[in-house]
This record gives C-alpha cells, sequence and structure tokens, in this order.
C-alpha cells in the first residue's frame, strides 16, 4: 500500500525578483482578501507593487530569499524517514505543496499522480488551524487535483494544537533556554489575524491559546512569567492582541530578559528571522532591555517529527467524520469556520 504525504506550507521568494509576484499570489488569495475577483486582482497588484520595495529589503536581510523551502524538505525527508521506519505495512512519500509559491498545488498533483498512491493526506505545518492558511492550502489542493482527475481516497489532518508530541517539542526547547535564568518574560508570539476573522467563526486564536496552556501545563512552573502575543500585522484594520511590539516594549522597559517563542511557526522564515531575530531586538534593545533570547522554531526537532508520524499513523483511529482530524478537544460549536465541525 503506497500513501502519498503532502505537506502545505505558505512557501517564499526564492530571488529578490520573486518578492513582488509571491506578494501578488499571496494578496490575490480570496481567503486573504475576500472580495470578488475583479476587485481583488487588481488589489493585489497594487498592494503587491507597492509593498515589494520593503519586503526586499526583508528578505536582503536573509540573503536575499526565503529558506523556507528548503528548510520544508527538510522536514518532509525526516517525516518521510520516521514513517517508513516505523509504519511497515505501508510505503509513504512525502511531497510539499505552498501556497504562494513553487512548488504549487498543480505541480504536486502531477507528482502525486506519478507516485499513484491508494490514499493521501494532506497535512498543513500550521499546527493552528485558520482559514486563511490551512484552509486556503486545503481547498486550492482539492479544487486542483479534481480538475486533474485525482481522485485518490483523501484523508485531511487540520490542526494538531494540542498534540502530545508537539507540545513535548516546545517544553524541551524552552526549559532549555529559561535554565538558570531570572528576572525574564516568556512571550509566546503567533502570527496574527484580523479580528473579524475571528468574529466569523475562525478557530485560530482559540488554538493558540490551548497549545500555549498546554505547554505551559507541562513546563507545570507556575512561578513563570509567560504572555501570549501576536506579530506581523498589516493595513488599517484592527487585529487581533495584545501585539508583540506593545509587549515588548512594556517588558523591555521593566529590564525583563525576554524569551521568544515563535509558537504558529514551525519553520524559520521571515517573520522568525527578520521581525523577531532583528527588527523586534532592536526595539526591545532601544527600550531598555538588555537580555533577548529568541527559542528557534521546531523544523526537525525529533518530538515534532514524531508528532506528524503519529498523526499520520492513527489518523484512521481518530477520525470523528468525513476523513478529517481534528484535535483531541473539538473546537467550540461557535466557530462556523473551523473544519471539525463543519
Amino acid at each position: 500500500m503506497k500513501i502519498a504525504v503532502v505537506l502545505f506550507n505558505l512557501g517564499g521568494p526564492d530571488k529578490i525578483e520573486s518578492v513582488e509576484p509571491f506578494l501578488f499570489n499571496l494578496f490575490n488569495d480570496p481567503a486573504i482578501l475576500n472580495l470578488p475577483s475583479f476587485i481583488r486582482y487588481p488589489l493585489a497588484k497594487l498592494i503587491s507593487k507597492r509593498r515589494a520595495p520593503i519586503a526586499k529589503n526583508i528578505y536582503k536581510e536573509i540573503g536575499g530569499s526565503s529558506p523556507i523551502l528548503r528548510l520544508t524538505k527538510e522536514q518532509a525527508i525526516s517525516l518521510e524517514n520516521s514513517l517508513n521506519n516505523t509504519q511497515k505495512t505501508s510505503i509513504y512519500k512525502v511531497f510539499i505543496a505552498m501556497r504562494c509559491w513553487h512548488p504549487r498545488a498543480m505541480e504536486t498533483v502531477n507528482l502525486v499522480k506519478e507516485f499513484n498512491p491508494s490514499e493521501v493526506v494532506l497535512l498543513p505545518l500550521y499546527p493552528q488551524y485558520s482559514a486563511a492558511t490551512s484552509g486556503s492550502s486545503i481547498q486550492e489542493w482539492k479544487k486542483v487535483a479534481k480538475e486533474n482527475n485525482l481522485n485518490t481516497k483523501t484523508s485531511t489532518i487540520c490542526c494538531y494544537p494540542e498534540d502530545n508530541k508537539f507540545v513535548e517539542a516546545h517544553i524541551e526547547l524552552i526549559k532549555k533556554k529559561i535554565e538558570g535564568l531570572k528576572n525574564f518574560k516568556l512571550i509566546f508570539s503567533a502570527h496574527g489575524l484580523p479580528e473579524k476573522n475571528i468574529k466569523k467563526g475562525d478557530p485560530y486564536q482559540w488554538q493558540v491559546e490551548q497549545s500555549v496552556k498546554k505547554i505551559m501545563e507541562g513546563i507545570n512552573n507556575t512561578n513563570i512569567d509567560y504572555v501570549l502575543s501576536y506579530q506581523s500585522r498589516v493595513g488599517p484594520l484592527k487585529w487581533i492582541g495584545p501585539s508583540t511590539e506593545d509587549i515588548i516594549i512594556e517588558y523591555s522597559k521593566k529590564e525583563k530578559h525576554l524569551v521568544i517563542v515563535p509558537i504558529a511557526f514551525v519553520s524559520e522564515h521571515s517573520e522568525t528571522l527578520v521581525e523577531l531575530d532583528i527588527e523586534y531586538e532592536k526595539l526591545a534593545r532601544n527600550n531598555g532591555c538588555k537580555n533577548y533570547t529568541r527559542i528557534e522554531a521546531l523544523g526537525t526537532n525529533k518530538h515534532f517529527i514524531q508528532s506528524l508520524s503519529d498523526l499520520i499513523a492513527n489518523k484512521d483511529v481518530n477520525n470523528f467524520k468525513e476523513n478529517l482530524y481534528p484535535p483531541k478537544n473539538r473546537c467550540p460549536s461557535s466557530f462556523t469556520k473551523c473544519p471539525c465541525l463543519n
């Protein structure tokens, strides 16, 4: 039995010249700009053209391209090895589909067809579900797969915010960094969303909160001072908060040692390597912070790879309905955009 696993991620420009078309793909996504296509397309062109100079400078800070494809390939190799070493009844091959840059879903669908699996498992590298991230990738895949007659049985692992091994990976990395530290503030930073997305029923914020809650329960130290905040705000809309920038300024002025945890990013990319490592550290230093520590993204951490491997191996046992695997504690029924419920 051959099983194809498709890892979803956002993708990133592979060279400076790719920055503007990458941004166009991002803003032309109806999950990002929920407008009719005849309005969204020219607006995406305008936004990507205006933002390109700023974004190019960001990518120049990290060598002129995004490392996300290389790092996702490393995760794919580690996951494929883990599955084939532990699941002897099937042959697994792991593929990558990026939402906004190559390899896109169309390219990967053709590769999966060549592999000719008996089952396809869709696995977003977004631990917490949002319609703008996992939902968009899953929707695009199903559309492209149908158009190209890939009718293989397909299962979807929508999210895993409280998975034990995922949590254990974070606990391990955090404990290594905070051992022996005094007077520190642990800041969990997640990518933000417009507040209106949450009000429309997106479960992302709630799931991020559950991740942080379970990690802190696992660390089992009530003396740790921690907070959850959100970064990467763009545009005039009101975003969920508190903002990571505000939190950094507040606790830098109190001369805390800041320890930053990227809770919603499992791969290093511009939001971690530039925003957290360069821009926010500078912000902290300018406001009195003398010690700033950023914990690395999970990458190929053995516990994280085991988490993904176990999710795939146990998907049939844990299914609730329609080949969709939700977290152990289902989202509240008020979350109308949560695929665990709809």
